[in-house]
C-alpha cells in the first residue's frame, strides 16, 4: 500500500506539472502569437485539451504498470483482469473525467489510485475552466464586430 500512495504522490505532482507549465506557457504565448482573437482562445482550449490526454496517459501507464510488475492490483473487465493497454487508457479517461461506467473496475490496492485520478481529474478540469474563462474576459473585446459602425 505504501507502493501505491508513493506512486500517488508522483502522479499528482507530475499532472500539476504538466498542467501548470501547460497554461503557463499557453498565457505568456498566446497574447504574442499574432493570431486573432478566436485563434488565441481556440489554441488554449487545444492545448490544454492536450494536456489533459497527456495526464490521463500518465495515469494510464501507472496502472499498467502496477499491474504488469506488482501484487498490488490491476484492472479487470468481465471479472478477468486484463492486460490490453487500451483498456487502461479507457478505464483512465473514465476515471479522469468521473464518468466511472463501470464496464472496468479496479481490484486491489490500484483502487485507491482510481479514487485520486478521479479528484486530480476534477481539480485539473475545474482549473483549465477557470483559464479559459479569464482567456476569453481577456481575449473577446478584442473581436471586431462587422455589423456595427464607428459611430453608432
Amino acid at each position: 500500500m505504501l507502493a501505491i500512495i508513493v506512486l500517488i504522490v508522483v502522479l499528482v505532482g507530475l499532472t500539476l506539472l504538466v498542467h501548470y507549465e501547460t497554461l503557463r506557457v499557453a498565457t505568456d504565448a498566446l497574447p504574442r502569437s499574432g493570431l486573432p482573437p478566436r485563434g488565441r482562445i481556440l489554441a488554449l482550449v487545444g492545448l490544454v485539451f492536450c494536456a489533459h490526454v497527456a495526464e490521463i496517459g500518465l495515469y494510464a501507464g501507472a496502472y499498467f504498470a502496477v499491474a504488469a510488475a506488482s501484487d498490488l492490483g490491476a484492472l479487470a473487465v468481465d471479472g478477468r483482469t486484463t492486460s490490453d493497454f487500451a483498456d487502461y487508457v479507457y478505464f483512465s479517461f473514465g476515471s479522469y473525467t468521473s464518468l466511472g461506467l463501470g464496464d472496468i473496475v479496479p481490484i486491489g490496492p490500484v483502487r485507491l489510485l482510481a479514487g485520486v485520478e478521479t479528484l486530480n481529474g476534477l481539480l485539473l478540469i475545474g482549473w483549465s475552466t477557470s483559464m479559459t474563462y479569464l482567456a476569453m474576459e481577456k481575449f473577446w473585446p478584442l473581436h471586431v464586430r462587422r455589423d456595427r459602425h464607428p459611430h453608432g
